[in-house]
């Protein structure tokens, strides 16, 4: 088993992309779920989908959540609260940058490290230079 990672956008299309380019990185090694969108399919957050992504991506190793704009930090939460987790399952919500983040915390969960090494290293993506002038 590996940390999963849970990817949340307005967009269900966002959202599905990303998880595209992370497991394309990490293989078949970690569960990567996306929730996107509003329940009706228009650009928004859904707490349910959120809180159902988790909890198929949970395998017992720990869950990171990327999370695209502010309000979907929102709904997350209020998936978490939905859940109930208790202190046992291991869930943690990122302020990493959605694309490379995710596929920093693919990539080190592939490699079977913890949830706050994966959440440490998807952080550090913040940092990266992609433009060197």
């Amino acid at each position: 088993m590996a940390v999963a990672l849970v990817i949340v956008s307005h967009s269900q299309q966002v959202a599905d992309g990303v998880r595209d380019i992370a497991e394309q990185m990490a293989g078949d090694q970690v569960v990567i779920r996306a929730a996107g969108g509003a329940a009706d399919g228009s650009l928004g957050t859904n707490a349910e989908a959120i809180a159902r992504a988790i909890t198929e991506a949970d395998q017992g190793d720990g869950v990171l959540i990327l999370v695209d704009l502010g309000s979907a930090v929102l709904s997350t939460e209020t998936a978490l609260e939905m859940l109930g987790l208790d202190a046992d399952r291991k869930v943690q919500l990122s302020n990493a940058p959605l694309v490379e983040g995710a596929v920093v915390a693919a990539v080190t969960a592939s490699t079977g490290q913890t949830l706050e090494e994966v959440a440490s290293a998807a952080l550090d993506a913040k940092d990266m230079t992609k433009v060197v002038r």
